[in-house]
């Protein structure tokens, strides 16, 4: 999803929103993840704690359920749409799987300039990210 976010970047900001990414990541990991993985022309934070992420709502997804949908994709040759082929980033992503909280679901949020929530989307799954288009279609909607 970020590497859709950095592409369609300029589109994202049309509307005259901006775009910041919050994980539930310590900072710590933030910067080789940046490094491996970026550059992003946006903002990334971490949320270790998870307070805002539990703030908004977000889930925990049941961990027997994202095991078999991992073995399923692992099992069906789809493991490499989470496993990258560059080796540090294969490295880094495995290290999270294994130090990070992975179960925790995201979503998207579309807040005015007061901090009132406009649109969102939690995911229920790892799959059940809002689209980009989806996402642009809101902010067109919302934007003045």
């Amino acid at each position: 999803m970020l590497t859709q976010l950095r592409e369609r970047y300029e589109e994202l900001t049309q509307y005259g929103f901006q775009v910041i990414v919050i994980t539930p990541s310590i900072g710590a990991f933030l910067e080789p993840f940046q490094k491996a993985f970026g550059p992003f022309p946006f903002p990334i934070y971490g949320d270790p704690k998870r307070e805002l992420y539990r703030s908004l709502g977000h889930i925990t997804m049941n961990k027997w359920k994202l095991l078999y949908k991992a073995l399923k994709l692992f099992f069906t040759g789809g493991s490499k749409s989470f496993l990258p082929k560059n080796v540090e980033q294969r490295k880094l992503v495995q290290k999270a799987m294994k130090t990070h909280d992975v179960f925790i679901q995201g979503g998207t949020w579309l807040f005015n300039e007061h901090g009132k929530t406009l649109w969102k989307h939690v995911d229920s799954s790892p799959e059940d990210h809002a689209t980009i288009d989806k996402i642009l279609e809101e902010m067109k909607c919302h934007s003045k």
